[in-house]
């Protein structure tokens, strides 16, 4: 088996990775920072937005992984999948305008962090079951 879907939302979550790396490069470029935020906040959200991204994204892709390889309903997987790209962008765009809360930041994380466990106790319960037969 083939896990497609899991590849179109990886393919999509890497360009959007890319999109928020350079961000962050172009930010070091135009103030000179070479490393860290240069104690500029705006330096230090595009950081945070793309360090954050790193840090929830690769877990949320070996679920759905894990899940399409279990054979789950594919549209529940392409629900799973979209929702995630729609909530990174949102947190993303959200963190990036200010530090504080902002609807994106909070309904992007708000999202993933209901992806992911929903998406774990959907794995425990797949796999309790298939182990009792």
């Amino acid at each position: 088996m083939i896990p497609t879907i899991t590849m179109l939302y990886a393919g999509l979550l890497g360009l959007l990775l890319i999109v928020l790396s350079f961000r962050v490069v172009g930010f070091r470029r135009k103030s000179g920072t070479g490393i860290g935020d240069g104690d500029s906040e705006g330096g230090a959200r595009l950081i945070r937005a793309h360090g954050n991204f790193t840090e929830y994204v690769p877990s949320a892709l070996l679920i759905l992984l894990l899940l399409e390889l279990a054979g789950e309903n594919p549209v529940a997987l392409h629900v799973f999948g979209a929702l995630l790209f729609l909530a990174r962008i949102a947190h993303a765009s959200g963190l990036s305008k200010a530090s504080g809360a902002t609807p994106g930041r909070f309904g992007g994380a708000l999202v993933t962090f209901l992806l992911l466990i929903i998406g774990s106790i959907w794995l425990i319960v797949r796999s309790v079951m298939w182990q009792m037969g």
